[in-house]
């Protein structure tokens, strides 16, 4: 492992949810509306935030053609210049597809990768490991994700000790929901920073140490989501709190199933584009709706009592 690493690739950058207009030869009668993706990006960066992720779970990669998928990142990189970092997401189900989409990104000029372990298949120890180091080979800086509950692999503090000793890994996105993680990743891997990846327990993991945050919310709230960051790494529990907790109802959508209909219903409460969803998923159900909507009202007049104080 050499003693210099590649970019850092902390602070809040934005898994950015991906807008649809209708067009009936495209996919599912869904066209990628890149106009609206490419100011949505700006917007992002334009309100605080430090980056955007295109191509995550959150930006539906797995439901995006092949070329979709790379004029996504294309354009989520010219839309943010040398205003903002992109951290691309590279996931596939073989080491093969992970590292062709990496070289893909650095063709495309991103500032580094995200990467989930092999999807659609269990892996062990040593294929995790060269995994990441196919990927890790490209050149640009790599941001592991653990996802146990999608990926059904567990990244532990153990195992990313050793993740951590390939070139050009330099961050985990850890998605686990347990809090405990952050301090013994540090401890395991004293090199490798931490990335909130949950957005309801983005403070605490914050307070713990990590020094990132890449998330679903600041979709909806940008501005507030950067001050979050900067308010909970400066240490300013009491203020950290009060911004946090009205917003925390909200935030646990992004740990459910529907995360993706969540965030775009929050993005049209507050006056931006949300719009559908591509297969497999669908429109939320009534009481999902309803639900989501009620999160939601509260987090909006929090802000609005904040803002008017």
């Amino acid at each position: 492992m050499s003693d210099s690493k590649p970019l850092s690739l902390g602070g809040v950058i934005v898994a950015t949810a991906l807008p649809y207009r209708e067009d009936a030869a495209a996919p599912a009668g869904l066209a990628v509306d890149h106009d609206r993706y490419a100011e949505h990006c700006r917007w992002l960066v334009d309100n605080g935030c430090r980056g955007v992720g295109p191509n995550g779970s959150l930006g539906e990669y797995s439901s995006l053609t092949d070329d979709e998928r790379r004029r996504v990142a294309r354009t989520a990189v010219e839309a943010v210049g040398r205003d903002g970092v992109v951290v691309v997401g590279v996931h596939g189900p073989g080491s093969h597809q992970a590292r062709h989409w990496t070289q893909i990104a650095a063709e495309d000029g991103a500032d580094g990768v995200l990467c989930l372990p092999p999807t659609m298949y269990r892996a062990n120890r040593g294929e995790i490991i060269a995994h990441f180091e196919a990927v890790a080979s490209v050149g640009l800086p790599v941001m592991v994700y653990n996802n146990p509950i999608d990926t059904k692999v567990d990244l532990t503090p153990e195992l990313l000790a050793e993740i951590a000793q390939i070139d050009g890994v330099v961050a985990v996105k850890e998605f686990s929901g347990d809090v405990r993680r952050v301090l013994e990743i540090r401890e395991t891997a004293p090199g490798l920073e931490v990335v909130a990846g949950a957005d309801d327990v983005t403070l605490e993991a914050l307070l713990m140490g990590a020094t990132g945050w890449f998330a679903g919310f600041p979709n909806v709230f940008p501005a507030e989501s950067a001050l979050l960051y900067e308010l909970a790494t400066a240490g300013k529990l009491e203020e950290a709190r009060a911004l946090y907790e009205p917003l925390v109802a909200a935030f646990r959508w992004d740990s459910r199933t529907e995360f993706v209909q969540a965030i775009k219903l929050g993005m049209e409460q507050v006056g931006r584009y949300g719009g559908p969803c591509r297969p497999p998923r669908g429109p939320l159900v009534p009481e999902h709706r309803a639900a989501v909507t009620a999160d939601m009202d509260r987090a909006i007049e929090a802000l609005a009592r904040r803002r008017a104080a």
